[in-house]
């Protein structure tokens, strides 16, 4: 617990104030993407992004993962608005499933509602969104909480910080950023926005703590133009494929600038690729070298190897996207070979290390040089490293620090070096998704109860529980296979047609000698169950499956999905 003095922007005296200020991460914390953070004052709620994170091994068949909303469904009429740093999916990609529960205004740049508008497009085209488009510099009023937009570097343009001012004092929030000194669209962190919050007094300072573990400073994203224009130069003769994520704005600009330059044209592959390089050259966010530089597939196919790149998905080997596909030789238009150089420009993110190998090993197979790591510096990362993070707590100077966006190795070191820079221990909070960070009227700030903050599985556009039988049960079919028994009786119980057992992924399969005897096993289990006096009718799948794990179990590790189908002829 802490305790804290009322400081207020611009000075002055303090005003007695009435209320409680909460926060309440509902994602984010203890895990890398699903950012969404709750802050309250009294009645009046807004949210800080609303994002998704993808899902590991363990997660079966599941294409994405979202926070669960519940508290704010429960508490949507004092919702004012949803507002978003930027447009990465780990911030907005929960928009499409969350927006339309709220109906809540969303505060957002232009490059940033384009990309929101286009996720719903896909996923709920009749709902209507309501944008309130700002620019970097802006002052939004929202309730009690009034929010300013300060511009960061990262990996996409229009990033940007949030000073959200409270009637207890101004919360800086930093969002996704890093201290570029050479950003590729010239728009710089505002340095002297952070130090002027800081000499006015910021209550609390909520930060990225991505790369706390790195030492230094996050290199320029202008070093990997310079790899771009080194692989070029040495691979004049071959086709090169860079795959990247569709949404890393600045990498796609670098690309189209060094392809101009060796006069090659790029053909874009992966339908998230197209709608971002098409939305931002719109809005102005990429600007293309000259008006032929982006070659449709046909007329790609005209063109010699060494006149053409292709600009793909699949940098996380997603199983879909135009790497895999071309690494499987699935790729409807193109075929890979020892004509290609691939250049992969991004690391895995956690848990998608065994599906990026395993796309390197099939190119490879086909004879493609591949380009890939951290030693080849292709990729840079957009999160602020360890000295970065060191100047941004001693521009602001908080009295209370919150670490944010990371695992909880990340938040913890993150904490430690605010200690060392100053910030009281009592006055830094590590917490957990669903905690409720409570700073109440001349009392202490300190960690009050908890909401419900789980995650919530999306297979497609059907919504599960974390927790619950999906991927359990998803999990037992995938480690011992299905048996599936149909047993036709008369009301009396008695067999009236021949056992049929069907399996599938189990050790036991029709074409075993074994089959026979669970078939008369079951049989005999189905007559005893007739002749048990007061046996009720509704135990009987329960005492086959009873019986089949009886005969399965001599066979260790082997416990199929067992389901019984009765058919009872009247």
């Amino acid at each position: 617990m802490a305790n804290f003095t009322t400081r207020h922007r611009g000075g002055g005296a303090a005003k007695p104030v009435q209320g409680e200020l909460k926060i309440i991460p509902l994602g984010g914390l203890g895990e890398i993407g699903k950012n969404l953070t709750v802050f309250c004052w009294n009645n009046d709620i807004i949210i800080v992004d609303c994002g998704l994170k993808f899902p590991d091994e363990t997660m079966l068949g599941i294409d994405f993962v979202i926070p669960d909303v519940q508290y704010l469904i429960e508490n949507r009429k004092n919702v004012k608005g949803i507002f978003i740093t930027h447009g990465h999916e780990d911030h907005i990609g929960a928009l499409p499933l969350v927006l339309p529960l709220l109906n809540v205004p969303v505060y957002c740049t232009r490059l940033t509602a384009g990309l929101i508008k286009n996720k719903l497009d896909e996923v709920c085209p009749d709902y209507q969104p309501k944008f309130r488009e700002i620019a970097r510099g802006a002052k939004v009023k929202a309730g009690n909480f009034d929010v300013e937009f300060i511009s960061v570097c990262h990996s996409i343009p229009d990033a940007l910080a949030l000073a959200i001012g409270t009637p207890l004092g101004t919360i800086v929030h930093t969002g996704d950023y890093k201290l570029d000194p050479t950003p590729i669209d010239g728009v710089r962190t505002d340095f002297a926005k952070f130090a002027r919050l800081g000499e006015e007094g910021v209550l609390m300072l909520m930060s990225d703590s991505t790369n706390v573990e790195r030492d230094g400073v996050t290199p320029s994203e202008k070093t990997v133009g310079q790899t771009f224009e080194r692989l070029f130069r040495l691979h004049k003769d071959k086709r090169i494929i860079i795959a990247a994520f569709a949404s890393n704005l600045h990498r796609i600009q670098q690309v189209l600038n060094v392809a101009a330059r060796f006069n090659r044209k790029v053909m874009l592959v992966g339908r998230s690729m197209l709608a971002n390089v098409e939305l931002a050259s719109e809005l102005g966010c990429i600007k293309l070298p000259n008006d032929e530089i982006i070659v449709s597939p046909e007329d790609a196919a005209l063109l010699s190897d060494n006149r053409l790149v292709i600009l793909t998905t699949g940098s996380q080997g997603e199983p879909f996207s135009g790497l895999v596909l071309m690494s499987r030789g699935m790729h409807k238009t193109i075929k890979m070979g020892e004509k290609d150089l691939v250049i992969i420009s991004a690391n895995p993110i956690p848990g998608n290390e065994k599906l990026v190998s395993q796309t390197i090993d099939r190119l490879m197979s086909f004879g493609c040089d591949v380009i890939y790591g951290k030693e080849e510096k292709t990729h840079v990362s957009g999160h602020a490293s360890r000295d970065e993070l060191t100047i941004m707590l001693s521009l602001v100077n908080p009295q209370f620090f919150m670490p944010v966006h990371g695992e909880f190795r990340h938040l913890t070191r993150h904490a430690q070096l605010a200690r060392e820079l100053g910030v009281q221990q009592k006055n830094i909070f590590i917490l957990e998704n669903g905690d409720v960070l409570t700073f109440k009227t001349g009392k202490k700030a300190l960690i009050d109860g908890k909401v419900p903050a789980g995650s919530v599985l999306v297979d497609g556009k059907a919504l599960g529980e974390f927790d619950g039988s999906l991927l359990r049960e998803r999990r037992e079919l995938s480690e011992n296979g299905i048996i599936v028994v149909s047993v036709v009786i008369d009301k009396k119980g008695n067999v009236k047609a021949p056992v049929q057992i069907k399996t599938k992924g189990s050790v036991i399969t029709s074409d075993d000698e074994s089959m026979e005897v669970l078939e008369r096993a079951v049989c005999r289990t189905v007559e005893q169950f007739a002749r048990t006096p007061g046996a009720k009718p509704e135990t009987l799948p329960t005492e086959i499956r009873k019986r089949i794990r009886e005969m399965c179990g001599q066979s260790p590790r082997n416990y199929p999905t067992i389901i019984p189908l009765i058919t009872t002829l009247k």
